[in-house]
Order: C-alpha cells, then structure tokens, then sequence
C-alpha cells in the first residue's frame, strides 16, 4: 500500500514542485513503510531513501519509488540535494507539522524553496480509503474482542495496572501490532480523569471503571471506550451513564460528510447541557484516527472544517464528576454522504458485572 500517486496530484493544487516527507506517519503513509527514512515526490518520480537496517526490507515493501541507502558518504542531506537538483525542483513543499526548527534549518541549505505545506498531506489523510478503513476494522475486531474477553477477566480486588495489562496482552494476542496508545483504566473516583494513568488502586464493588484502548494493525488504529459497574451502581451513576450515551448517539445521528466538526459536537454537547451535567464535559465530541491516534479533522467546538467522505473520526462524549465517577463511552465511526458507518461493535448499554 502506498499513496504516491495521490500525493503527487496534489502538487499543482499546492504550486509546488515535489513533496518532502519525513515525519514517521507521514512516510507510512506515503510508501506503506516506516523506516525512519524520507521521500521526495514528483510529479512523475519518487525517491525513498533509507539506511542499512531496513533496505532490504524497504526492498521487499516499497513500490512505485526508486529506493536508495544512505552511507557515510551519501547521507540523507547529500541525497536529497541530489533528488533537488536531477529533477528541478524549485519549491519543495515541507511537512511544516511536524519539522523541528533544527530540521528545517538544515534543510534550509537546500538548492530550493521551502514551502509549508502540512495541509497536502492532512486532507489527504483524513479521507480513508477502501484498504485503510478495512485495516482499521480488522483492528477495530481486534479490540471489541480484547474487551469482550476483559469482562470475563475482572474481579473485585483487581488493579487497574492488572486490567490494562490483560487488555494488552489479549490484543497482541489476537493479532494487533501493538498499541495505539498506552490504555487508560481507571475507577471509582479515578475515572473522573479523562486520560488518567492505571496504578495499584483496586476495584471495589460498586464503582465505575472506564476502559478507554485500541490497538494498530497493519499500521491502522483503534480506539474505543468503554465504562461498565463492578456490582450494583447507583442512580446516580446509572442517570449519568445514560445521559452519556444518549449524547453520543446524538452525536452520531448528526455525523455525515459536510457537516462541520463543530456541529457534531454540539448535537452532542447539547444533550449533556440539557441534563444540567454540560460543566462536567471538558473535552471535544471526538477526533478523527488513522495511522496515528490523534489526526484531523475534529468534531470539537472549534473545528469549522466540514467532514470529508472516508473520514474516520471517535464518537466519545463523556461526564466526569470529581471525587465521584466519570463515564466515557466511545466508538470510531467511518462518515459517508448520507451518515456514518460505527465500526465498533461492542455494547454500549450499561454492563454491571
């Protein structure tokens, strides 16, 4: 898998003459390979450059680009003033997003015009394509399976590092690359931590815990939330825990390309509002996921940007009460011109253990 070509339309739209990609998922995304290395697309040529650890196996992965190692006399630099000048390129686009200041000073030196242009890549990747949203359900399967298989695992008495160990160990199991991001578990009054950390606190009847994890596959995340009872709740906690998923299906029922992330948000934020509980939901509706955890566009109360056909984007409202409890109940869902696709398939009414 790779997007060369896409990438390479999109130069003219962005007045360049060639893309230089060398963030980590920028590169994956590119040439379907991450070997800590950089390429230079053209409009009809491109160049992957990498060193001797992973050019066999950029041997065995990359096509569509003429792939070449670096040594001690041919460094990254030297190669890519060499690409500049074989093949005229007199404005550059940079992956401004993610270049450091010490980065962009060197490449600075250069025979071209630096030009930011982030953007080329973000809209490009934020609308999937057949083979990115079938690799993000593959990972998505992986998950909704790692939890049904953590619901027969939990016990009074447990701690949270226990829970978020297990829930690791049966993703790898079932085949995910690794994590898409360290998973938070947290419970009773730690759940009204939205990214709390899992520590030695064990769980007591009674209480809430909020599992929020995923894992990559084929270099695709996951991601999903889910908040269930170790025994009996309270009202209180039932209340919140419904008003939570009646927000996210609002959220949802309003999700479709061309709505702006904004407007998401707020079918779901209104909900929560609505119920007196609109203090207690700090962060954004949800964001949109791909190679990486956090990618762009996002449903928050900012984002203008309408949605793209393809975009892959975390349905995850949430209330967190301090000292109390919190609720999160999360999905990824995959938007269309007439709605969105929820790839997650784990239930979403209360589960009480």
């Amino acid at each position: 898998m790779n997007h060369l070509k896409q990438i390479a339309a999109k130069l003219d739209e962005y007045g360049i003459d060639a893309m230089l990609v060398t963030s980590e998922p920028g590169e994956f995304y590119a040439v379907g390979f991450h070997g800590e290395g950089m390429v230079i697309v053209t409009r009809n040529e491109s160049r992957y450059f990498t060193d001797s650890r992973y050019i066999e196996a950029a041997g065995n992965t990359v096509t569509g680009a003429h792939i070449t190692m670096t040594d001690r006399t041919k460094n990254f630099m030297v190669l890519a003033e060499q690409a500049v000048k074989e093949l005229n390129i007199g404005k550059l686009g940079i992956e401004d997003g993610y270049m450091t200041v010490a980065s962009y000073n060197q490449y600075t030196k250069l025979p071209c015009e630096l030009v930011p242009a982030q953007k080329l890549l973000n809209d490009l990747r934020a609308c999937k394509d057949e083979e990115e949203i079938a690799l993000m359900v593959k990972a998505q399967e992986i998950t909704d399976q790692a939890f049904d298989a953590i619901l027969k695992f939990i016990k009074p008495g447990m701690t949270e590092r226990e829970i978020a160990a297990k829930l690791q160990y049966e993703m790898l199991c079932r085949g995910a690359d690794k994590m898409s991001f360290d998973p938070i578990v947290v419970s009773g009054p730690n759940g009204s931590l939205p990214h709390g950390v899992p520590g030695d606190r064990r769980v007591q009847e009674g209480e809430f815990i909020t599992m929020d994890f995923g894992c990559k596959y084929g270099g695709y995340c996951s991601d999903m939330t889910r908040t269930i009872a170790v025994g009996e709740p309270t009202e209180e906690m039932k209340k919140v825990y419904h008003i939570v998923l009646e927000a996210q299906l609002a959220g949802i029922a309003a999700a479709k390309a061309g709505v702006p992330g904004k407007a998401i948000d707020a079918a779901a934020r209104k909900v929560i509002e609505d119920a007196g509980y609109g203090a207690y939901f700090g962060h954004g509706y949800g964001h949109s996921v791909g190679i990486e955890i956090h990618e762009s566009p996002n449903a928050n109360l900012r984002d203008e940007t309408p949605m793209p056909v393809g975009a892959a984007v975390s349905a995850e409202p949430g209330i967190y009460l301090p000292g109390k409890f919190g609720v999160r109940i999360e999905d990824v869902t995959i938007f269309t011109a007439d709605g969105c696709i929820d790839i997650t398939k784990s239930p979403k009414e209360l589960i009480i253990l």
